[in-house]
């Protein structure tokens, strides 16, 4: 298999990017409906689990690419990534980036009409149900500039804190969207692309909350639907390492900081492996 190695952007001295045909996937017919986006750092332990979601026909059938943005993993990540992918962006600088700059560095590349934003850890259930239901989306006259959806916790892993939690936070998501406030976590973030760039993309600058404020500008000049209909299961490790009192605090302190000052409260977000 061969890996065309260019720069993104000639300016851009700390980006790369490797286009990875993948050999059984041919062509698709016509430009992508469907840019799915996945930030990665050191995943190399989840990212088999979560990329094998992702098969050739499945994509073929909705017109998907996927599209992974490494942070800069020292692990095997990357080597991972490229046997599933169909591109991968490359960050190549000591210099720590955000997942806000690694999601907007994907979606530079994306050729969709809709961006689908998952993280590392994040897996949709019932996959083709998943992307029939986005693909739909994408084609139709809907006004929405984004979808906002379910998250919770793998089965496999899950107690009953966890089940209370995503019970009274997805809630809380469906509540602000209501009222116009705008919400959707980072775990999955559905938008159009002529929207997304509209706003600005992600601010990279935002360390922890950047998910926020993005569908906070989003709801400023469009509607966001939170949907009922699909949803992803994403790992519980977080709340595990830190517990939910401690991790929920963060959040609120972060979604202040970015309501009133346009910044994160938290100067670093630990990644959790």
């Amino acid at each position: 298999m061969f890996y065309e190695l260019r720069k993104i952007n000639l300016q851009d001295q700390d980006l790369a990017y490797i286009d990875s045909p993948k050999n059984q996937k041919p062509p698709l017919l016509s430009k992508p409906i469907i840019s799915v986006i996945i930030p990665v750092f050191e995943e190399g332990k989840i990212l088999p689990k979560t990329l094998s979601n992702y098969q050739v026909d499945l994509l073929w059938k909705f017109n998907a690419e996927l599209i992974i943005s490494d942070g800069g993993s020292t692990d095997n990540t990357v080597e991972i990534a490229k046997l599933f992918s169909d591109k991968i962006v490359l960050h190549n600088s000591k210099r720590k980036q955000t997942i806000a700059e690694g999601r907007n560095r994907g979606a530079e590349i994306a050729l969709g009409d809709v961006l689908v934003f998952l993280n590392g850890d994040t897996i949709p259930h019932d996959v083709e149900k998943f992307f029939e239901y986005v693909f739909n989306w994408a084609k139709s006259d809907s006004k929405e500039v984004a979808l906002a959806v379910k998250v919770k916790s793998f089965p496999e892993e899950e107690i009953w804190k966890d089940k209370i939690f995503y019970f009274l936070h997805n809630n809380y998501v469906r509540f602000l969207n209501f009222i116009g406030l705008g919400m959707g976590r980072g775990e999955c973030q559905i938008i159009r692309k002529e929207a997304f760039w509209k706003v600005g993309g992600y601010n990279p600058e935002i360390i922890a909350g950047e998910d926020f404020d993005l569908y906070r500008r989003l709801a400023k000049i469009g509607k966001i639907k939170f949907v009922d209909e699909i949803w992803v299961y994403e790992s519980p490790r977080r709340f595990r390492k830190y517990g939910y009192l401690r991790t929920i605090l963060k959040w609120i302190l972060n979604g202040i900081y970015v309501m009133l000052y346009g910044r994160s409260y938290s100067n670093d977000w630990e990644p959790v492996r």
